[in-house]
């Protein structure tokens, strides 16, 4: 039997409902907390503390104190630590799982993919802490010598969205300890208790006090990430959110030049060309979209099919879509769960409304599904769209299938391009030439080709324009943390 309830946990010391700095376990100083509620019954799970500025202070003080310390650990030992960290993972995977679907919605299924890929940094960047080489430069001056070394950068403040809360913690904090940086976590409001189980495996796997902290915070999240963005001591900020976020977050963080990644908003076009094998595009299609319930930071939002295929394509996703089970995380054969919050629901309602008024036609589903008690809405499947529609530009971030049709590979290239961000993209043909003109022409940090997914630990994720900038994961990820220092060597008699 699968586990449903907390009461299912074998191991009970992973549901922890305090904020942790500096190896406690703590409330907020005012005393203030906020609920954390089951988005399939909107029944409260946890009451977690509403920390502020001054426990946020106090996390990036135990931070910086732990730092003194940690950035002299070799990088054989970290490495050690974070394979232990990866181990226990996939060790409790079923615990952690249960915690992950519970708050978050998503199903035991893919709660258990979240936990191994969360696991997958962890292992990859062990393996990365020991690669952080320097160099020798070739110099001009013959009575000199030049090499380069590489240094953690300090104190790195991690931000995680609620739609991954486990993976999105170890790609940021992993990279960041590997490098030898201490850290501060601030998990969403929505899924703090799925970071505070990390938080536990990670001490047990070695970190030193202080290395790993946890601000939890709802209602207060603005001036959390404001003492976070202007806190001196903080020398790296990593995001995963909205741009408007973001945005604001970058504003913040200009007066000390703190050094930012952002992962930012996306707009993915889902590209299916006429020469496209239909079942590899449904299924790719399936996966690209309405995983995690279509709340996935690269979900395909506009589906765009050449014309000589538009039909058939849309019946034969209509049919596998209608297999599909709705119901609770917790449920067997449930492949759709709810969306995280109610102004989910709200957001898509609107763009199926607008949609429906701009001339959409909804072949199926298109209504929230109010007798099951939580944020559940109909998968829904919406042809004719065009580019009015609220779809085009902004993310629906729910099981919404936004059917479009184009003509050539230009209008393809044209259509998928006109946004203000790039994050990701999709293509499905059998055409090897065409996929590679197709990528090169893309105005996104990353393209999958006949498949549904874009991320792997080995591979760096990012986008382009108003998506962000930097890159977490791949080899690229650990630089982010690392800064370069030059030594010169006179080596005159």
């Amino acid at each position: 039997m699968a586990p449903k309830s907390l009461s299912d946990l074998k191991r009970k010391d992973l549901f922890q409902t305090k904020g942790y700095i500096n190896a406690e376990w703590v409330q907020a100083k005012s005393g203030k907390t906020f609920e954390v509620i089951d988005p399939a019954t909107l029944e409260k799970i946890a009451t977690v503390p509403e920390m502020g500025a001054e426990d946020t202070a106090l996390a990036v003080e135990a931070a910086h104190e732990a730092f003194q310390t940690f950035k002299k650990t070799t990088a054989r030992q970290r490495a050690r630590m974070l394979r232990k960290w990866s181990d226990l993972c996939l060790e409790h995977i079923d615990d952690l799982a249960l915690i992950l679907t519970l708050e978050n919605g998503k199903t035991l299924t893919e709660a258990k993919g979240e936990v191994t890929y969360a696991a997958s940094f962890l292992e990859w960047f062990a393996g990365e802490a020991e690669r952080t080489h320097g160099e020798v430069v070739p110099v001009a001056n013959q009575n000199q010598r030049i090499l380069t070394f590489k240094q953690p950068m300090g104190v790195a403040a991690c931000l995680a969205p609620w739609n991954f809360p486990i993976a999105m913690i170890t790609r940021k904090a992993g990279a960041a300890l590997a490098a030898g940086c201490t850290t501060v976590w601030k998990p969403a409001g929505e899924t703090p208790l799925s970071c505070l189980a990390q938080a536990v495996l990670a001490q047990e796997a070695g970190l030193l006090n202080g290395a790993i902290n946890v601000v939890t915070t709802l209602n207060l999240v603005a001036e959390v990430g404001k003492e976070l963005c202007t806190n001196k001591l903080i020398k790296k900020l990593s995001f995963t959110g909205s741009t408007r976020v973001g945005k604001l977050l970058a504003e913040q963080c200009a007066g000390s030049l703190k050094k930012l990644s952002l992962e930012l908003g996306g707009n993915s076009p889902f590209i299916v060309f006429d020469d496209a094998k239909i079942e590899t595009a449904v299924e790719a299609c399936v996966l690209a979209k309405l995983r995690n319930s279509g709340q996935t930071c690269v979900t395909a939002n506009r589906i765009m099919v050449q014309k000589g295929i538009y039909n058939k394509f849309a019946d034969a996703l209509t049919a596998k879509v209608k297999e599909l089970k709705v119901g609770k995380g917790t449920e067997e054969g449930v492949f759709i769960g709810p969306l995280t919050h109610e102004r989910a629901v709200e957001k898509a309602m609107a763009h199926i409304n607008d949609a429906k008024k701009h001339g959409g036609q909804v072949i199926l589903g298109g209504a929230p599904m109010d007798g099951m008690g939580g944020y559940f809405l109909q998968p829904t499947i919406i042809k004719n769209m065009s580019s009015k529609m609220l779809t085009t530009r902004e993310e629906t971030f729910a099981p919404v299938v936004a059917l479009y049709e184009f003509e050539t590979e230009e209008d393809a290239i044209k259509i998928a391009n006109d946004c203000e961000v790039g994050l990701g993209a999709f293509i499905v043909t059998e055409s090897i030439p065409r996929s590679w003109r197709v990528t090169e022409a893309l105005e996104v940090g990353m393209v999958g080709v006949n498949l549904g997914l874009l991320s792997a630990c080995e591979s760096p994720f990012g986008g382009v324009k108003e998506s962000g900038y930097g890159r977490e994961g791949g080899r690229q990820g650990i630089q982010e943390y690392l800064t370069v220092k030059s030594m010169l060597i006179n080596v005159a008699n």
